[in-house]
């Protein structure tokens, strides 16, 4: 058995969290400083934390290793779990050719790409995020807006910009159950939580997206769909996460602000000032008429066509230009995300739900005796092993039916996800090793002594903790990676400084999604779907500030949370 302690080395905290940093220090100067791919930054990063749960904390060698190991197996089973089946669903629409009915449909609301701004990178891109997340969103995206005649560079910016307000609850909510595993806290009161922080933000985002596409014009004469596409996003994601399902908050929110801006525009088109003939081409480009083009094949990171200029639709355009899809095409194109949405709604079914949660297995991890400096045994030891009721199943069962649907051979269906399975690779190792590196820092102490040290700033916390979600993510590239090395802290130094540990643990993971447009790996998939590899500095200079506003604005809502001002928005644990 080992017995936690925060203060191995010599009883001081200070002293004990300069060792206790060092795994975290390893992963931020290897990944956001030397570069090193993700894979083997998080490798070499779970060694450091094997290390000094050993040597420092004195953790017995089988503990530490236990631990790592359960950690990884968490990150396989239920996160790339849910992200492996995501996927698997969309390369099978690709597969089809329905990915592109799907496109063109989008671009055939309207031909104003302000408003192709909104319902593909921000409703479109949120919906991608419900599904998979992990850089899905900004991959497909860019492509699809380089397609509609975005230029390179915009389209990149609008697509990291948008992937924001729904990331906390990306691939049916991976964010908010990982949170929940770490900190021990309840899955529904952290979502539902979270669900009163991020849908703030998703009513600004759509006014900076056209505003990046058009300027003070495109705010002007668009303002009413930016309104709408934000309002009801927002209030979407509040209902469903507090009310209704946390997998399903993002996909909820996505349609039904798609529905909302098709409906407005149908109604009541922007306003178009007329553009001078002379006026640089990028500005005339805004306003023109497109009717969709080619995605660039799979729409994944190296995304074929994107090498369009601001002035050249990609190639294929003239082809897609003439394409009319039938009713029957259409229907075909939207199915999956409709046999999604139906799955998860049949899960919610009492009857179901019981006869599903019948199947799960709860157990102490084989070997692992861990106790709390006050006796209890550490949560993350208890493991649950819900291989029916996962989220990755009930996706695994769309897929099947996706392909049944879609009139998918079998052949084609396993090749599919043959790819994925390839594609994903370097990011199974990354995740499982994240989570690795998490378990071990949690059960050895390390977070313990990390969260006291932070506990001594009282109050101001809650002005910090937003901003630890942020460097989390902006290091990792992933909201759910974040949660799992910074949730726990979190709680720890809340209960230290007398706040609600449920409120800076959601913090953690609504701070963190004003990260992504900034992280590396983000930036890097943004760059290799426009062919921009080599220039994502020039990306970053464009975003980084939205990152930081929206920062400063969330570090001063969870503020003011914490006090009697806005502290009857925070749940009761």
């Amino acid at each position: 058995m080992y017995v936690q302690n925060d203060t191995p080395l010599g009883g001081s905290l200070v002293l004990s969290s300069l060792v206790a940093v060092l795994p975290l220090l390893t992963l931020f100067v290897l990944l956001g400083g030397l570069r090193v791919r993700a894979w083997l930054a998080s490798l070499i990063s779970l060694a450091v934390a094997l290390l000094v749960a050993i040597l420092a904390y004195r953790m017995p060698v089988d503990q530490a290793l236990l631990s790592g190991v359960e950690g990884a197996v968490f990150g396989f089973f239920p996160i790339l779990w849910i992200v492996i089946n995501a996927l698997w669903i969309y390369q099978m629409t690709v597969s089809t050719g329905h990915f592109d009915v799907l496109r063109r449909s989008f671009g055939s609301v309207s031909d104003d790409q302000r408003v192709q701004a909104v319902i593909i990178a921000f409703c479109f891109g949120a919906l991608l995020e419900a599904l998979a997340g992990f850089g899905t969103p900004v991959a497909i995206c860019t492509v699809m807006l380089i397609a509609l005649r975005f230029s390179p560079l915009k389209a990149a910016v609008v697509a990291l910009v948008a992937n924001t307000a729904p990331v906390a609850f990306g691939a049916i909510a991976v964010p908010i159950t990982t949170l929940a595993s770490v900190t021990g806290l309840p899955e529904e009161a952290l979502g539902a939580m979270v669900g009163r922080q991020t849908p703030i933000l998703a009513v600004f985002v759509p006014f900076v997206l056209v505003a990046l596409v058009d300027g003070a014009r495109g705010l002007r004469e668009t303002w009413p769909v930016a309104l709408v596409a934000g309002l009801v996003f927002g209030v979407a994601q509040y209902v469903t996460s507090n009310f209704i399902s946390l997998a399903l908050t993002d996909i909820v929110a996505a349609l039904l602000a798609a529905g909302a801006v098709v409906l407005l525009v149908r109604i009541r088109p922007p306003q178009r000032a007329e553009i001078p003939a002379d006026a640089p081409q990028d500005t005339r480009e805004t306003v023109s008429v497109t009717s969709g083009g080619d995605g660039g094949g799979d729409g994944g990171g190296d995304a074929g066509g994107g090498g369009a200029s601001s002035t050249d639709a990609p190639a294929g355009s003239d082809h897609d230009d003439h394409t009319r899809d039938t009713r029957r095409d259409v229907v075909l194109a939207y199915a999956p995300y409709l046999i999604i949405i139906l799955m998860f709604s049949l899960q919610q079914i009492p009857v179901i739900d019981d006869a599903l949660s019948a199947t799960t297995v709860k157990f102490n991890w084989p070997g692992l005796n861990v106790m709390t400096e006050a006796g209890r045994p550490v949560s993350t030891q208890a493991f649950t092993l819900n291989w029916l009721e996962s989220a990755g199943t009930i996706l695994l069962f769309a897929g099947i039916v996706t392909a049944l649907v879609l009139r998918v051979r079998p052949g084609v269906a396993v090749a599919a996800y043959w790819r994925v399975l390839v594609q994903l690779r370097t990011a199974i190792v990354t995740v499982m090793a994240v989570l690795a590196l998490a378990y071990v820092m949690n059960t050895s102490g390390q977070t313990l002594t990390l969260g006291g040290l932070l506990a001594g700033t009282g109050g101001f916390f809650a002005v910090l903790s937003p901003v630890l979600g942020w460097l989390g993510v902006a290091v990792t590239g992933s909201d759910t990676s974040a949660n799992s090395l910074f949730g726990a802290l979190q709680v720890t130094a809340a209960e230290g400084a007398g706040l609600d540990p449920i409120l800076l643990a959601a913090a953690n993971s609504s701070g963190g999604v004003l990260g992504k447009m900034v992280s590396p790996q983000n930036l890097a998939i943004a760059a290799s779907a426009v062919a921009m590899s080599g220039r994502e500095g020039e990306i970053l200079r464009k975003v980084l500030l939205w990152s930081l506003v929206f920062l400063a604005g969330m570090c001063v809502l969870v503020y003011l949370q914490s006090t009697p001002v806005l502290g009857w928005m925070v749940v009761a644990g």
